[in-house]
């Protein structure tokens, strides 16, 4: 099995294992090494009191985006800080695509870069995080357990 193949597993797996991910009707679009990009339909419970996407959602969806990527080589990663700038508002129905991609691999933190917005548009967020990436693998999914 090749390092995509593997990151696609780990994100299956960890989407599968989660309480969340399926509650909010997330979807893998892809998943390969140190890069994750799933989707999300904003529904009338995700919203805030002014109809808009509620900014812990559409926060969620790109730390899920962001730790698809992280694990991708299936080492047990946790976010140690992350910061959102919210550039613009997204309302029900909207479509939402977050896309995580690795700007830096090393031994101490990393950074990783997420954007998240609707369908064929510009960012509405953009984020960035470290990850905590252990040494270990992870439990999530191992190679034999398909």
């Amino acid at each position: 099995m090749n390092a995509d193949e593997t990151a696609d597993k780990v994100a299956r797996a960890m989407l599968a294992a989660e309480g969340t991910g399926p509650a909010w009707g997330i979807e893998i679009e892809e998943a390969r090494e140190g890069y994750a990009r799933i989707r999300m339909r904003m529904r009338a419970d995700m919203l805030n009191g002014h109809r808009q996407a509620h900014g812990g959602m559409v926060y969620a969806l790109a730390d899920t985006a962001f730790a698809y990527a992280c694990n991708s080589r299936n080492l047990r990663t946790v976010g140690a800080q992350a910061t959102m700038v919210f550039l613009d508002a997204a309302e029900e129905g909207e479509i939402l695509i977050a896309e995580a991609q690795e700007a830096l691999l090393s031994a101490a933190p990393a950074s990783t870069m997420s954007a998240c917005g609707p369908i064929k548009a510009e960012p509405l967020r953009n984020f960035k995080a470290s990850p905590d990436r252990s040494v270990e693998p992870s439990s999530t999914w191992r190679q034999g357990n398909d």
